[in-house]
């Protein structure tokens, strides 16, 4: 399992709703959780066949921003 870790715009309990549908569509991805308490608002998401490009189209897709850091 490959595990992706990116800063994000996703700031609160909201935010982590809206994108909950488009995370949740896709195969790739067994699991994810944002860090809201963190400063830069970490995503982790764990799958497979992974790729950061995949995760930065699907966030902006609902209006947020996503930066690789792993």
């Amino acid at each position: 399992m490959e595990k992706l870790v990116f800063k994000t715009t996703v700031n609160c309990g909201s935010c982590v709703a809206k994108i909950t549908p488009a995370m949740n569509e896709l195969d790739e991805v067994e699991s994810w959780k944002v860090d809201t308490e963190n400063p830069d608002k970490i995503l982790t998401v764990e799958g497979e066949e992974l790729t950061p490009e995949l995760i930065i189209e699907t966030l902006e897709k609902v209006g947020y921003k996503a930066e690789s850091i792993s």
